[in-house]
């Protein structure tokens, strides 16, 4: 390890040099309370920003207890996460300075989910903040002396104000112990999700996360209510989502579709003042919808679509281009297959010939005529046979009255219990068996991934090859999706043999990830970006989109 004296040597000996010259920095170097990593640095002033690393010797500074748990340590990582993007923001001082990124310095920025995240990792022994720094040039040639205040002042600074204090972490640890209680409350009462009391469901708009100020705040009908002792916080009250099918019913606008977007992001924990910090949703929870023009690869559908005309096998089903019924069948068979106990879906994003037949139509169109068994026919099944919850947004068909165990009304976001007069309304449906002989048997060939990008949030690619997410709606986080690349990559270069199905390839990476953290399937230079966690139902669903086996 060299020591600071040289790093600042090195600077002054390439300084006016070529851009390409900042290349001898990499490596570590001894900042006395921290370490300096400098893992990549970027080919030219507009490329990607250069990886930088600070390792800061954790000498007791973080109580023990409070990583000793796996749901702690990421409270903790994540509080650190945002205020070291705060300190980093309060010192930038102007900002970038020069020829395209040049000066800017930046950490992973956190939404209103807290994730685990490759940019901030904490042990006993050692913090690790990984950081974007834009060496500073002017045309292409280096202005050492703008880097050496950073190197030498800016990050000093930073890292003193970051990792010092822990009063912010002691209110995220208990908040974290809090959330998960009910988490492992849900499993104890029977329940797929808790809404509390007080909760503040709608969102600021439609492209921000924050809470909507002077929103109409959530209660539970007496009906469904139950008292939470929570470890830190006390007693909270809050309504209860029962294992079985629930409807959620209503009129337009007036909450139905919001309070299903706060239970799908309920399988995260969300930061203090966000308003759904105690919104919590059973883990495996998969939200469904249909996605025309999907790939499908050796998919059984067969429990909603049989007897093509075309004769094709519904039980190893493969299209390059599926239909809105086809898509969300597979997409269905996919979450069942990665182990969801939970289904999340809206009327409005679903293929209505998948999720209905209305029984005019049946006299019109025999059984013997329609490939299509709609959902509303195993609904019941997959619950009573396979233990797979639903709660099911409905605004306009009746029927779905017919299959529930609770019905919900949203009327101006206040919540009623109306089970009773929908029993009233409800004419009974034949009900069929789901089966349970389904699965996805794609295989996965080992593949060589030369470059993996990330386009924002709804698309990545490895090579030229474009996996498309923007359909996957439970991925929140930009960096999630550079976890997936990255995880991807590992799969198709270190897992994938030709025999393992891509289920099984999901399953396997995911104990990994939660045995050994993100970090252990990132590449060392993280080219794609700061990565934060992803479930297993999400790695499979990306595998089963991929085109390119």
């Amino acid at each position: 390890m060299k020591t600071q004296q040289e790093l600042r040597m090195q600077l002054r000996q390439i300084d006016h040099k070529s851009y390409k010259a900042y290349k001898v920095l990499e490596g570590e170097y001894d900042f006395r309370t921290y370490r300096l990593c400098i893992d990549h640095v970027q080919g030219d002033p507009f490329a990607t920003p250069s990886r930088v690393r600070i390792v800061y010797d954790n000498k007791g500074s973080i109580p023990a207890e409070y990583l000793e748990s796996r749901h702690r340590r990421i409270a903790v990582e994540d509080a650190l996460l945002r205020r070291l993007h705060r300190n980093l923001r309060a010192c930038m001082d102007g900002g970038r300075k020069g020829s395209g990124k040049s000066g800017l310095v930046t950490a992973c920025r956190a939404g209103q989910e807290v994730l685990e995240r490759t940019a901030m990792h904490v042990t006993a022994t050692e913090i690790v903040a990984r950081i974007e720094v834009g060496f500073p040039a002017f045309g292409r040639t280096i202005a050492a002396g703008a880097l050496e205040e950073i190197l030498f002042d800016l990050l000093p600074t930073v890292a003193k104000r970051t990792f010092s204090g822990v009063q912010e972490l002691a209110a995220a640890v208990e908040l974290a112990d809090d959330q998960q209680f009910i988490r492992e409350e849900l499993e104890r009462r029977g329940l797929v999700a808790f809404v509390a009391d007080g909760a503040v469901l709608p969102r600021e708009s439609g492209v921000s996360q924050r809470p909507m100020k002077q929103a109409v705040a959530f209660k539970s009908p007496d009906t469904l209510a139950v008292t939470l002792q929570l470890p830190h916080q006390g007693p909270l009250r809050g309504m209860g989502i029962r294992r079985g099918i629930t409807v959620i019913a209503g009129g337009g606008f007036h909450g139905k579709s919001t309070l299903l977007k706060a239970l799908e992001r309920g399988v995260y924990n969300h930061i203090k003042g966000d308003g759904r910090e105690f919104v919590i949703t059973q883990e495996s929870a998969y939200k469904l919808r249909a996605e025309e023009g999907r790939c499908v690869h050796e998919t059984d559908i067969s429990m909603f679509i049989s007897n093509l005309p075309t004769k094709a096998d519904t039980t190893c089903f493969s299209t390059e281009n599926a239909s809105g019924s086809t898509s969300q069948s597979a997409n269905t068979v996919e979450a069942l297959e990665s182990g969801s106990s939970v289904l999340l879906i809206d009327e409005d994003t679903s293929a209505t010939n998948f999720m209905i037949r209305d029984d005019r139509m049946a006299q019109l169109v025999s059984d013997e005529k329609e490939p299509i068994t709609p959902f509303i026919r195993k609904v019941r099944s997959l619950y009573e046979d396979l233990g797979v919850s639903t709660v099911l947004v409905a605004g306009s068909s009746g029927d779905f009255l017919t299959v529930a165990d609770t019905v919900l009304q949203m009327d101006c976001y206040v919540a009623r219990d109306v089970t009773a007069r929908a029993k009233e309304l409800a004419v009974a449906l034949t009900q069929e068996h789901a089966g349970k002989k389904i699965w996805v048997r794609k295989r996965v060939a080992k593949k060589r991934v030369e470059k993996v990008r990330v386009h924002g949030w709804d698309s990545i690619s490895l090579d030229r090859m474009e996996i498309d997410l923007r359909y996957m709606e439970q991925i929140v986080d930009e960096s999630q999706s550079a976890a997936l690349a990255y995880i991807m990559q590992y799969v198709l270069e270190r897992m994938a043999d030709g025999k393992k199905s891509a289920s099984q390839l999901a399953r396997d990476v995911s104990h990994k990830i939660e045995k050994e953290g993100i970090l252990s399937v990132t590449p060392k230079n993280y080219g794609a970006g700061a990565a934060a966690a992803v479930r297993r139902q999400e790695i499979l669903a990306c595998l089963c989109r991929y085109r390119g086996l």
